[in-house]
């Protein structure tokens, strides 16, 4: 039986170890305050779930989800994850990360991860959708209500893994292109807690963004830097 490993717990992490055990995935859950504080949510989740070290749910997934801060994002392990498919599901968000001088130059945060993970194959997903909206959306696949999510990764091998994950957690996926373009899709874009719908979707990424669009967002975020 395959496995999805969760690196963070919180409204997202926990959310989807919920869709993946009802999907009849094992989850391995962890997060930065230790395996006993996610007692709870191991027996509601029950025999398919367990918690351990961020290290031991980086090496049990077959998937791995890192559903942290932006700012902590050098203390995922590393070796660990090697070879694998880690969908990054993180927003920079300047209140509570702080300054990051790394995002300089338009680097997305996705980068930010594949730079410190660089034998993993990062994908961002789950990113631009409310955990309110994660929880009741998921549908079988061909139905006509299914939503669809945008990924962007920099390996074939990384995004086909991630769809497959998609799929299996009950949604499909509009390829938004590499790491670089992530920020489409990020807080302050169209795409941002509304595109679910897998027409739309495709229609906006297929699309090249309009360079003052670029230009808009980025200075956002610039701004929200300072």
């Amino acid at each position: 039986m395959a496995t999805l490993g969760l690196i963070g717990s919180g409204h997202i992490g926990s959310t989807l170890a919920r869709i993946a055990v009802a999907n009849g995935l094992d989850v391995v859950l962890s997060n930065s305050r230790g395996p006993e504080t996610l007692a709870g949510l191991v027996a509601e989740l029950g025999p398919r779930a367990s918690a351990g070290t961020p290290a031991e749910a980086a090496a049990a997934g077959d998937w791995v989800v890192v559903t942290i801060p932006l700012k902590a994002y050098r203390q995922v392990p590393v070796e660990p994850l090697a070879g694998k498919t880690v969908v990054d599901t993180n927003n920079y968000y300047a209140d509570r990360d702080g300054e990051l001088p790394e995002l300089a130059g338009g680097t997305t945060s996705s980068e930010l991860l594949q730079a410190h993970l660089t034998g993993a194959h990062v994908v961002k997903a789950f990113n631009n959708i409310y955990f309110e909206h994660l929880a009741v959306l998921p549908r079988p696949a061909g139905a006509p209500d299914r939503s669809a999510l945008p990924i962007a990764g920099d390996d074939a091998e990384g995004k086909a893994r991630a769809v497959e994950l998609l799929g299996l957690l009950g949604f499909d996926a509009v390829d938004a292109g590499p790491l670089a373009e992530g920020w489409r899709y990020q807080p302050g874009t169209e795409a941002y807690g509304k595109l679910y719908g897998e027409d739309r979707a495709a229609n906006f990424f297929e699309r090249k963004a309009a360079p003052a669009q670029a230009a808009e967002v980025t200075a956002t975020l610039a701004a929200a830097r300072r």
